[in-house]
């Protein structure tokens, strides 16, 4: 007869009850064991004694003699039996501690999976939770009324806060930075419709407090830090805002193609100590970008291709003292952007193949002790660069291969007192460069194949203490540089560059 076939038990959601390995391991009463123990120990004992004996063919007791067996030897073999006894009890004894250190980590093993599997299931139950709120919190955040939608950031903070991993609290980081990207009306002006004024303030309202709610959870004290996130503000256009005392540690920080077009963006006393900031392609046109007071002192802040063509940007007082910061192939075409009292004491500063066309950057009083400063193939064809009363005292300042053929770059008053100063391969040909009241007291100053053809270069009121100032190599002197008279030892100037009469070798003009 067919045996019917037997019902197979649906799944369960309980946790199975089958004994892990190991799980049946259990400690015997200790009192049984030991009385065990003991008896067959005293019997094993007398079992090696008595055989000892019967080996011997049971011998009589004797004082001395051949015949019989002594007392003495008889107690040797009496301590040897015990000897073997107690080994045996050694080796049983390591068995049982054995035992007992299995038992322990079974039951150590048990613990750790029901903490593992109790952890799983409250993450389950967070993340399910999570994923209820952040579902809530969005729509409110693509609501048409502004209020709802200023609800709905501070719901999504709260969500970020509260997020049981990393990795969700990115995502909500994520969705606030995506509504900052996404393109808005401009302003309708005082002449516009005084609803859509009303409604552009309310939007903008919003813009600032996701920003906001970013920058206070990048600063100190905050209750949860966002520090060592990454944040996407590619492209976005901002009007205003705060990033003041915020330190950027970690992860990624996105302002590539984004405007600083209207308004004030204050980056004051934030600090740059690691990840990767890039402002790359950032357009400065208008309103005021202040980053004084910022310290950079590790990973890489990037301003390649940015472009400066209005409004202020502050650097003053900020402190690069490690990392990079990297102005490659900057447009300075117009506004003011100021470097004054800036400190490079460790990092690299790259200027390389920035163009200065227009406006005023000014380095006043800037101080280079460590690290270096590249404006190898800068163009300076316009405005004022300002470079008056910078100490040079230790580091590297590179201007290898740029070309100085228009505007005003000032040099005045500045103090070389050890760094290495490189102008080699500079062309001077149009611009005026002020070397006046300068003072030379240590390191070292090249103009190695620099080429003097056009424009006004003067060293008027410059001093001449120590150091060394070389213009022996220099690859054009048809328009040479206004030097002090007489020429000063520390000033080195080749014999081809003091005769008259050559193409190349017209004298200095002299003060």
């Amino acid at each position: 007869m067919v045996k019917p076939a037997e019902t197979v038990p649906a799944p369960s959601d309980k946790t199975s009850t089958t004994p892990a390995s190991g799980e049946g391991l259990r400690l015997a009463r200790i009192g049984p064991v030991l009385a065990l123990a003991l008896t067959g120990t005293v019997l094993l004992s007398v079992g090696l004694f008595v055989g000892a004996l019967w080996l011997l063919g049971f011998p009589v007791l004797t004082p001395v003699g051949s015949k019989g067996i002594s007392l003495a030897r008889l107690l040797d073999l009496l301590k040897l039996s015990f000897a073997v006894v107690a080994g045996v009890g050694g080796v049983i004894a390591l068995v049982v501690a054995y035992r007992k250190q299995k038992v322990t980590e079974a039951a150590e093993h048990r613990q750790q999976a029901a903490e593992q599997r109790a952890d799983e299931a409250h993450r389950r139950e967070a993340t399910k939770l999570f994923n209820e709120r952040f579902s809530t919190a969005s729509d409110k955040l693509g609501h048409d009324s502004p209020a709802v939608r200023l609800a709905g950031v501070h719901a999504l903070a709260g969500l970020a806060d509260d997020a049981p991993t990393r990795e969700l609290r990115q995502t909500v980081i994520d969705v606030l930075c995506a509504y900052l990207r996404m393109p808005y009306k401009p302003d309708p002006g005082d002449d516009g419709d005084a609803e859509e004024r009303l409604l552009f303030a309310g939007l903008r309202e919003v813009r600032h407090t996701i920003a906001r709610v970013i920058t206070a959870h990048l600063r100190d004290g905050a209750a949860v830090s966002w520090r060592g996130h990454d944040f996407d503000f590619t492209g976005v256009v901002f009007d205003g805002g705060s990033f003041g005392g915020v330190e950027f540690s970690g992860g990624e920080v996105s302002f590539i193609d984004a405007t600083f077009g209207s308004g004030t963006v204050w980056f004051g006393s934030a600090r740059f100590s690691g990840g990767m900031i890039s402002f790359r392609r950032a357009k400065f046109s208008g309103g005021t970008v202040d980053f004084s007071g910022a310290a950079f002192s590790g990973g890489t802040v990037d301003f390649r291709h940015a472009v400066f063509s209005g409004g202020t940007v502050d650097f003053r007082h900020a402190a690069f003292s490690g990392g990079t910061v990297d102005f490659s192939d900057a447009a300075f075409s117009g506004g003011t952007v100021h470097f004054r009292e800036v400190a490079f004491c460790g990092s690299t500063a790259y200027f390389g193949g920035a163009v200065f066309s227009g406006g005023t950057v000014d380095f006043s009083r800037a101080a280079l002790s460590e690290g270096t400063v590249y404006f190898g193939r800068a163009a300076f064809s316009g405005g004022t660069v300002y470079f008056g009363y910078v100490k040079f005292n230790g580091g590297t300042a590179d201007f290898g291969g740029a070309a100085f053929a228009g505007g005003t770059v000032y040099f005045g008053y500045v103090k070389f007192n050890g760094a290495t100063v490189d102008f080699g391969s500079v062309k001077f040909n149009g611009a005026t460069v002020d070397f006046g009241g300068a003072a030379f007291a240590g390191g070292t100053v090249r103009f190695c194949e620099a080429a003097f053809s056009g424009g006004t270069v003067h060293f008027r009121e410059a001093l001449f203490s120590g150091g060394t100032v070389d213009l022996r190599e220099v690859s054009d002197w048809s328009h040479p540089p206004v030097l002090p008279n007489p020429v000063p030892a520390t000033l080195l100037l080749s014999e081809r560059s003091k005769m008259p009469g050559s193409r190349k070798g017209r004298n200095p003009r002299s003060l």
